[in-house]
């Protein structure tokens, strides 16, 4: 059986050391650590977690290289992302988020996850991104809290 595929936002990585999201954010992280996941990020996540506290850079770090897959932020995903900010889904203060949502499209992940209900995980703006999607010819993306991932397993 195929393992699924989840895009991990820079939020997830965040949420182990954060008491509303920790338990839920381990249990996906021991998802990947028993090969039933692959944890997909990108060059955009690294870049963001140089600026997160050590703990949460050394517990990324504890995923093994087959259980993780890094994809490229490219120039498709980046006329992506803008495509997202022109049609208004979010605001131009949310294109790092953009770029998150493209990539994922792009490298058609199974899911993506995050914990950033305000740009991200929110019915509306999941609308728009497909609907944008869909207009250029890319799939739909399924995007998913952690604790729908781990209530669904």
């Amino acid at each position: 059986m195929r393992k699924l595929r989840l895009y991990f936002d820079t939020s997830v990585f965040g949420g182990i050391f954060d008491t509303e999201f920790q338990k839920e954010t381990e249990m996906l992280f021991e998802m990947a650590r028993n090969d039933e996941i692959i944890c997909v990020y990108s060059d955009l996540s690294e870049f963001e977690l140089e600026n997160a506290p050590d703990e949460v850079k050394e517990h990324f770090l504890t995923l093994q290289k087959d259980q993780t897959e890094f994809v490229e932020i490219t120039e498709q995903i980046n006329q992506l992302a803008e495509e997202y900010i022109a049609e208004k889904v979010v605001g131009e203060t949310s294109m790092d988020d953009c770029r998150h949502i493209a990539c994922a499209t792009i490298n058609k992940v199974d899911y993506l996850v995050s914990w950033n209900f305000k740009h991200i995980v929110n019915i509306f703006r999941i609308r728009g991104y497909n609907a944008v999607n869909i207009k250029n010819g890319y799939m739909q993306l399924d995007i998913r809290s952690p604790r729908e991932i781990i209530s669904n397993e």
